[in-house]
């Protein structure tokens, strides 16, 4: 019987070193995306002209609504002629709702072309990050339950983001 025991023991034993071979330290960074996004200035750049692209569009916008505004007070007035003002007011709608297609569209397609070149930046400096550390990988922050703030490459990532151009 202490035989046994002891042969277990032993192929225990060797068992746990060879696992120990396979057990490597990796080496792991953490990143605060949502804090790479607030401090981005490509984004912050993107959004600036997005709303400067768009701004004779939101202000036509605003004039048409009150139009439109007007024109439906001026239906509540006796004495006002329904169908010319029905008219007007159809007219204004479709051309409110026209402009503010083109609006939409076009924020949408920016939005998607801004995230996409987002994404790759952020991908590129996370393989940099994580090569000139001699890292496993690269995680986001909000993936991990607990981690030692030494790890964290979120100024890293915000410095050489924002250094691409």
């Amino acid at each position: 019987m202490d035989d046994i025991k002891l042969k277990t023991k032993i192929a225990f034993a060797l068992l746990g070193m060879g696992l120990t071979g396979l057990v490597h330290a990796a080496g792991y960074g953490f990143v605060d995306l949502e804090k790479v996004v607030e401090g981005s200035t490509y984004l912050k750049q993107q959004n600036s002209s997005l709303e400067l692209a768009i701004k004779p569009q939101t202000t036509k916008l605003e004039q048409i609504g009150k139009e439109i505004e007007a024109l439906q007070k001026s239906a509540q007035t006796k004495g006002a002629n329904v169908q010319q003002i029905n008219t007007q007011y159809q007219a204004k709608m479709t051309e409110f709702q026209t402009i503010q297609q083109s609006v939409q569209s076009r924020v949408q397609s920016t939005i998607q072309s801004t995230n996409k070149i987002f994404d790759g930046r952020v991908k590129q400096v996370a393989e940099q990050l994580r090569q000139e550390g001699s890292l496993d990988m690269v995680l986001n922050k909000n993936a991990a339950l607990a981690f030692d703030s030494k790890y964290d490459l979120t100024a890293k990532m915000i410095q050489k983001v924002n250094a691409i151009k």
